[in-house]
């Protein structure tokens, strides 16, 4: 594997959050390693910043220049590229920064297959055109898996061909998206629902009642709640 590296931040321009921290604290322990890195943030710390996660005079730990994350892997295909933590719900952060870079090796620090990390896009870019080799278990929150994953770019690249349905009616909905349709949602209501992200996630009657008392409570009082 290159001992060059392109390390980048998990979010796309503009969504900026704090697993930035992570992201500087790899790259100086690499440099501190020997590895060269070249690391990059769409608002890195400083007086400068607008990022709301970093205290505005707080000075990064190791050099992090300032550039979006496609346009960043798309500058440096002579190195390898290391994805850490990118968001489920964000294409942005994953899948268009995977189909911008043009070199053969990737580091991906998240969950395995469809989790808390990458998209579905990515994900399905992951199985259709790249080969897993090592992986090593890291440390994680309970429920996580946290893993990092070599992949190499596979020789022949496979156009992607699945369609998401909706559950129930079985028409076409945007790809990643969470359950039924819009459509449907609007017909046959369900007991609740919440926003998270660009999701929606609906809770059946019985699904409610079989929660304790204190969650259900949370869930019925979230600021997220739409139904």
């Amino acid at each position: 594997m290159s001992r060059r590296l392109a390390l980048l931040t998990p979010f796309a321009f503009p969504s900026i959050r704090g697993n930035a921290v992570t992201v500087e604290r790899i790259a100086r322990g690499l440099r501190a390693r020997g590895i060269d890195v070249l690391a990059y943030d769409a608002a890195p710390p400083g007086r400068s910043s607008k990022n709301g996660y970093h205290r505005a005079a707080r000075k990064p730990w190791t050099k992090i220049r300032r550039l979006s994350s496609v346009v960043a892997a798309r500058r440096h295909g002579e190195r390898t590229l290391v994805l850490c933590w990118p968001p489920y719900d964000d294409d942005g952060a994953s899948y268009a920064v995977l189909r911008a870079y043009r070199g053969d090796t990737l580091i991906y620090i998240g969950e395995p297959d469809e989790g808390a990390t990458g998209s579905v896009r990515f994900q399905r870019e992951l199985r259709l055109n790249w080969t897993p080799g090592q992986a090593v278990d890291l440390p994680r929150w309970p429920r996580l898996r946290d893993t990092l994953m070599v992949y190499r770019r596979n020789v022949e690249r496979r156009p992607h061909l699945e369609r998401d349905h909706c559950f129930e009616c079985k028409r076409f909905i945007p790809t990643g998206a969470i359950g039924r349709c819009d459509w449907c949602f609007e017909r046959r209501p369900s007991a609740l629902a919440l926003q998270v992200g660009k999701h929606r996630v609906e809770y059946l009657q019985e699904m409610l009642d079989a929660m304790p008392p204190a969650q259900r409570s949370a869930v019925e009082r979230s600021p997220n709640r739409i139904r």
